[in-house]
């Protein structure tokens, strides 16, 4: 079988969602690719035990590790993508991310763009996810064109109390900007959103936003259950030129004038391996970067935590510089609720009673910092295996903002501080695998997201990211998606 709409667009993600709605008031026809399936409505989406033991959203695929044993990796495949399961927090990179970066153990490259040069995307996406929040209340949050659309999501009593004791402490919490109608959220279920899958009721999502806004034109078209499993080029033009999907054990073929990969960082550079191109610098699946992250739990017997959604403050305080030596340490914000479900979950011999306890006298937090690009941390395939070889970087940073984080919760009244580093089979942010730049050498991407070997070819997923940062990636991949859309509709107006 074979069809030949104008645009194919492998993925519905942040990335690929995001894209397709930037595309779709062009008129093209325009083919999204998703080998999942949308979640349905019947889903258990607020049952904490049917999420966080994977029984029912993770896929059953497994990859190498760099000893090549097998793991479950914690990415999902729906429609939507990861987004259907994520904090929903839409940051910018801050203004700096965008120059090289120097840190203790290395330096973070330059974007081949700056910030100014993205920025109206920026603006463009946080209106396509009606992002909520004040963008005066982070010191380090980068120049705006105007105020957010809405306001923030509100702190809950208990939070506004951990706040006000950190304030105290001598540090500045801000507010989240959030991809979340807290009302419409609480309606279908007292949880916090964080880990929740979205059963379109709240959370601003790439299904949600980006997808509904390129489905409500007639010229687009999902296709769910497709697994592409190829791209070939005509050598005569350099060009994509044939995507091969198979659903329910049917082949077809595409023929497209522009080919848009979005599958994720890891399937993305997966399918270009297994495809044979787009790699005249060897660098496809090279960089592959993860934040360093861990969560931690802040207990103080004299506070009470009775919040539903908790996530709605984050710390900068450290981001650009530690006060100490200068360098960059990382970002904290507070992670989604950690319920006494959660808790039995992830610490099965902790008694249930404990379990209550500890929830309803702690603060959890996550915190991010920047893993640096390095060509040998790469996806490969072995034996049409996906193997993942992640080499951390970065990590005296990343002790240094557990430390202080410590000493402020403490400074802050709360004397039992706990803390897990997240290891390589959670998903912490992945990108960097078909990176952008300004030189083909040590890129797959030029500045605007197009393949420096194949001219119709475009990755516009975390994959692109040439840097992690040290904060959430979904926005920027966003921003990054709707110009790539701008560059790709000239080129069909042309």
């Amino acid at each position: 079988m074979t069809s030949a709409p104008d645009i194919v667009i492998v993925g519905s993600g942040m990335g690929g969602a995001t894209l397709a709605a930037g595309l779709a008031p062009s008129g093209a026809q325009i083919t999204i690719l998703e080998r999942g399936h949308r979640i349905p409505d019947d889903a258990p989406a607020r049952d904490p035990w049917r999420i966080y033991t994977n029984s029912a959203f993770r896929s059953a695929e497994t990859w190498l590790d760099e000893n090549g044993n097998s793991f479950e990796p914690g990415n999902y495949y729906n429609v939507g993508g990861n987004s259907k399961l994520y904090g929903a927090v839409l940051i910018r990179y801050r203004a700096e991310d965008f120059a090289e970066l120097e840190h203790f153990e290395g330096f973070s490259p330059a974007w081949p763009l700056s910030y100014e040069e993205l920025a109206p995307w920026y603006d463009a996406a946080e209106k396509l996810y009606r992002v909520r929040g004040d963008a005066t209340s982070d010191p380090t949050e980068p120049a705006h064109a105007g105020p957010y659309q809405f306001p923030p999501v509100p702190d809950e009593p208990a939070i506004r109390v951990a706040r006000m004791r950190l304030e105290q402490a001598g540090v500045n919490p801000f507010c989240l900007p959030l991809g979340v109608d807290i009302d419409r959220w609480l309606s279908a279920g007292k949880t916090g959103w964080d880990g929740y899958p979205d059963l379109r009721c709240g959370k601003m999502d790439a299904e949600t936003c980006g997808l509904e806004a390129a489905l409500a034109h007639e010229n687009v078209n999902l296709i769910t259950g497709a697994e592409v499993t190829g791209l070939k080029v005509d050598p005569s033009t350099g060009k994509v030129d044939t995507v091969t999907y198979v659903k329910e054990g049917v082949e077809t073929n595409l023929s497209s004038s522009i080919v848009a990969v979005c599958a994720g960082a890891v399937q993305s550079a997966a399918l270009l391996l297994r495809s044979g191109i787009a790699n005249s610098s060897d660098y496809v699946g090279r960089c592959f970067m993860n934040h360093n992250a861990t969560a931690m739990i802040a207990i103080d017997p004299r506070y009470k935590n009775d919040s539903v959604y908790q996530k709605t403050f984050g710390l900068n305080d450290w981001y650009l510089a530690d006060n100490d030596a200068g360098k960059p340490l990382g970002n904290v914000q507070l992670l989604g609720r950690v319920t006494p479900d959660i808790l039995k979950i992830q610490v099965p011999q902790l008694p249930n009673f404990a379990a209550r306890w500890i929830s309803g006298h702690a603060l959890d937090l996550y915190l991010i910092s920047e893993d640096l690009p390095d060509p040998e941390s790469r996806v490969v395939l072995k034996n049409g295996k996906i193997q993942l070889v992640w080499r951390r970087s970065n990590m005296e940073a990343h002790k240094k903002l557990v430390g202080k984080m410590k000493a402020t919760l403490r400074k802050a009244g709360f004397p039992i501080v706990l803390s897990r580093l997240f290891d390589g089979r959670v998903p912490s942010h992945q990108c960097g695998t078909v990176r952008m730049g300004a030189d083909p050498q040590n890129s797959v991407l030029d500045p605007d997201c197009r393949s420096w070997d194949h001219p119709n070819l475009f990755v516009t997923d975390a994959a692109a990211l040439p840097t992690s940062a040290a904060v959430n990636p979904a926005l920027t991949v966003a921003a990054l998606s709707l110009r790539t859309a701008e560059t790709i509709r000239r080129e069909l107006a042309a």
